[in-house]
């Protein structure tokens, strides 16, 4: 294996580490933190995490644009052509951030990472709804089959009856959830290629403005209470929350600059599996072998949709 990609490897072991630890962090948060202000302060959490990241990554863009004139970025510019988009985005990721906690709440870790491997579904349709990209027969097939390991996993071989409706309640926004990240993602490749943004920038700028619109709505329209935000406990809670959920990211972007992006799709497709080890370990939830076969089924419908996608491109 070249070096490159044993690096890549290793972000991705790392990074699937800290993805199926998310719902293990968000499900065992203290009992006094609501989904609002977690969300908002994980969103704060991550732009400090991220805010070091962009630094670096902007003394890089000038030291090269003092060498290459022709292929200078101008950041803020393209910051402020997208200003209204950068907004919608913020606003669309803060609300996900909120549903996160509620829908793995209801969900569960082991059914919620099962839940949100949809994107790759919502990525397709998206992309072909809003990019004009195309799509095969074999990517609708598996889509399909996709979701039919999800339904096996979540309803335990269709045993509809004896389902906890606030099981089916967290799945459902967890696939608003997935659709919602998918309409994000999708509107900022036009940025990406025209230069305008990179996902560095795009990853600050959207925590950032994420978390000032929810904590200002907070301070603006609810009953505030200080001692949330300097209780130890909550702050413990806030920096791990937002530090294994940015991690999770930076390992992503990482990954993505030594492997390309069906490799690396295909080793974060394998999340739930540390999930729900984290979830049976840490939360006590029951791994069935239901959750199993839809996992495995999830997983080859990933691999065989990204693939595809490779290959049209």
């Amino acid at each position: 294996m070249e070096k490159k990609a044993k690096i890549g490897l290793i972000y991705g072991i790392v990074g699937v580490i800290f993805v199926g630890l998310q719902p293990i962090v968000a499900n065992s948060r203290p009992p006094v933190l609501d989904a609002y202000v977690s969300a908002a302060m994980t969103c704060l959490v991550e732009t400090l995490i991220f805010f070091p990241l962009l630094l670096i990554e902007l003394k890089k863009l000038n030291s090269n644009n003092q060498k290459s004139v022709d292929n200078k970025i101008h950041v803020l510019q393209g910051w402020k052509n997208n200003f209204w988009l950068l907004i919608f985005i913020g606003i669309i990721f803060g609300i996900n951030q909120i549903l996160f906690f509620v829908g793995y709440e209801m969900a569960g870790a082991i059914n919620g990472s099962l839940t949100q491997k949809t994107t790759v579904f919502f990525s397709l349709f998206l992309g072909f709804l809003i990019l004009k990209e195309r799509i095969t027969k074999i990517q609708i097939i598996f889509s399909v089959v996709l979701f039919l390991g999800l339904a096996i996993g979540v309803t335990q071989f269709f045993s509809l009856l004896e389902i906890d409706p606030t099981i089916l309640i967290g799945v459902g926004i967890l696939l608003l959830i997935s659709f919602l990240w998918m309409i994000g993602h999708t509107l900022t490749k036009p940025m990406f290629s025209r230069n305008e943004i990179t996902p560095i920038q795009m990853v600050f700028l959207r925590n950032f403005l994420s978390g000032l619109i929810l904590i200002a709505i907070y301070f603006i329209f609810f009953p505030v209470d200080l001692k949330l935000f300097v209780d130890p406990g909550n702050l413990l809670f806030f920096f791990v929350m937002g530090a294994v959920y940015g991690s999770g990211l930076i390992c992503w972007y990482k990954m993505l600059s030594y492997l390309d992006v069906s490799k690396a799709a295909t080793i974060f497709g394998v999340t739930p599996i540390t999930a729900a080890m984290f979830a049976t370990f840490f939360l006590d939830e029951i791994f069935t072998f239901a959750h199993l076969i839809g996992m495995i089924i999830v997983i080859i419908s990933i691999i065989v949709i990204v693939n595809q996608k490779k290959s049209i491109e």
